[in-house]
């Protein structure tokens, strides 16, 4: 019975920190993909430390997020069954369990550069301004869950003393943009069960975000596709790539329902995994000059 109370305590515990969303922590490495730095061992190991350390640093928050919100999450229908909220973590455990991920958070990046702790720092207060106030303020609530996704990548510069290109930092504003509004549209379509929880929700119409997430898509390819077209590498090629991975995810929100969280979304897809795999490696195959791309 103990054996059996442990392994449940242990799951919630795993549960509660939402480790399927580390998924959005693998932007911290597209400055050493773009930048060339792959092919040095320590760059590698300096990107892996900023994406351990935003893994960290992002469970922190979600269990700060869980902790705020107990009283409407035991009033959703989905969400009372989270570990705060259905009872099975204790409110000073999990207040207990943000410390402990923050100070590993601070360890892991001290031998690195002092300029990671500010982003993860920035990224920190971003989230607690989210969840406090921020996510309750339409148009600026989809531009702090961009904003998340850029800190990501200013981290994975930052980490390997790269200037971060303005291309990289539009383009990934574009697409963080284009995932948070078809986000907010299927919570919208699911609006009569989350209404309660998220009331920036009344705000909206699915016209609108569609409109939102058109604008993003078209601005992530453009920006994206100038990119590699302006810095005359082989990269042209992954355009395709990148414009059937847009169409793709449309698609699983638009005919699957998915999408009102993108990691779930991705997840569930084989062929947008697939479509992943392919850019990277036609990527790392195009800055390596491999002769495959």
């Amino acid at each position: 019975m103990s054996d059996s109370l442990s392994t449940s305590r242990l799951s919630a515990l795993v549960r509660l920190v939402r480790p399927l969303q580390w998924i959005k922590n693998f932007f911290v490495f597209a400055p050493l993909l773009f930048s060339g730095k792959f092919r040095f061992e320590s760059s590698i190991q300096n990107a892996c430390i900023a994406f351990i350390a935003f893994c960290l640093v992002s469970s922190a928050v979600y269990v700060f997020n869980d902790l705020n919100d107990v009283e409407r999450d035991r009033r959703h229908p989905k969400k009372r069954f989270r570990p705060i909220a259905s009872g099975q973590i204790p409110p000073f455990v999990a207040a207990v369990m943000i410390g402990m991920l923050l100070a590993a958070c601070v360890s892991i990046s001290l031998p690195t550069t002092w300029r990671l702790l500010l982003v993860l720092g920035a990224y920190l207060l971003l989230n607690i301004g989210y969840t406090l106030q921020l996510k309750h303020q339409p148009v600026i609530d989809i531009f702090c869950i961009a904003a998340g996704f850029v800190l990501r990548v200013v981290a994975g510069a930052v980490v390997l003393g790269v200037p971060l290109s303005s291309w990289m930092f539009v383009t990934t504003l574009c697409l963080a943009l284009y995932l948070a509004s078809l986000k907010r549209r299927q919570e919208l379509l699911a609006m009569k069960s989350d209404s309660e929880t998220r009331a920036v929700l009344k705000h909206y119409s699915i016209s609108l975000v569609d409109r939102y997430a058109e604008m993003s898509a078209v601005g992530a390819l453009l920006f994206y596709s100038l990119y590699v077209m302006n810095d005359g590498s082989r990269l042209v090629i992954t355009i395709p790539i990148v414009l059937f991975g847009l169409f793709r995810y449309w698609f699983i929100v638009e005919s699957k329902g998915e999408g009102e969280s993108p990691t779930d979304a991705l997840v569930r897809d084989p062929l947008l995994i697939s479509t992943i795999v392919a850019w990277t490696v036609v990527c790392i195959s195009a800055l390596s000059g491999w002769g495959i791309a």
